[in-house]
């Protein structure tokens, strides 16, 4: 009997900690009964660049390195390259804190899996740990990475969304960006690229999502994987500095034309405050 009682109360018990989402049917609730014209509270708008290209000898990631609160510019020179292995980085784009905890914890996960297996992570593993965690959240960890690698079966590319959902491809963008750096990737990429190339063409493609992107700005940042090496390149193309003008902008008086002009005399008199 006594187990039987300890075995009800573990099943009934509520756990503690993790994600609740008592409040997403009240949230949906909300927004369908807004009769009155309450503003819902929406959330903010994520802006990033990210891409990833596979060559003929391994992976490179690229980024851009604004990071967006809403309309405001938090950081100008962010790095959104992680590092997951020795073998294994990727690009994170979505809410900052939301990639940087999942990034690290993935990366404490592959350590302890190197030392318990004594071999180099394969990118699968990597892959395999992250969509089935995002899953379990159903969306509400904003979370969307580009994961590049090399290990025993070759280079390998994967993009990850929010969901958990899995993409493999030769070449991936992601982010608010993604639409302007897929063109070029469309546009310009071929199968067995060398490395130059491969680094140009990223480059060329986080460029066009900086420059067409309200989201993504300021800097590129590159990170190359090979067998046995890796090749991270912080701010290898710097924003533009802010164009001034060389002869000032001058406006003569009248320019502007008014319809009313009241003129008032403020009298300045000197001395101790007046006591009221």
């Amino acid at each position: 009997p006594v187990a039987g009682f300890l075995a009800m109360a573990s099943v009934t018990d509520i756990p503690t900690g993790g994600f609740c989402f008592d409040l997403c049917k009240r949230n949906a609730w909300l927004e369908a009964n807004n009769s009155n014209g309450a503003i819902i509270k929406k959330a903010k708008k994520t802006g990033t660049t990210i891409a990833g290209i596979v060559f003929k000898d391994g992976i490179v990631l690229g980024a851009d390195t604004r990071a967006t609160e809403g309309p405001i510019v938090a950081d100008k020179n962010c790095n959104k390259i992680h590092y997951l292995a020795p073998n294994i980085f990727c690009g994170g784009a979505g809410t900052s804190a939301d990639c940087e905890n999942v990034t690290e914890m993935i990366s404490s996960q592959l350590t302890l899996h190197r030392l318990n297996t004594g071999r180099e992570c394969r990118v699968a593993t990597a892959i395999t740990m992250i969509s089935q965690y995002l899953f379990r959240y159903q969306g509400y960890i904003s979370t969307a990475l580009i994961v590049g690698g090399m290990d025993c079966t070759g280079p390998s590319l994967f993009s990850v969304h929010p969901h958990g959902s899995v993409d493999q491809l030769p070449f991936q963008t992601m982010g608010s960006g993604s639409l302007c750096a897929m063109a070029v990737f469309e546009n310009g990429y071929q199968d067995n690229l060398e490395q130059d190339n491969a680094v140009a063409l990223v480059r060329a493609a986080i460029t066009s999502g900086i420059e067409n992107d309200l989201g993504s700005g300021s800097n590129v940042d590159i990170t190359v994987v090979k067998a046995g090496s890796v090749e991270r390149f912080r701010n290898i193309d710097k924003s533009l500095p802010k164009y001034k003008s060389k002869k000032p902008l001058t406006y003569p008086a009248g320019t502007t034309k008014f319809f009313d002009e009241i003129v008032s005399k403020i009298e300045i008199v000197e001395g101790e405050a007046m006591e009221q």
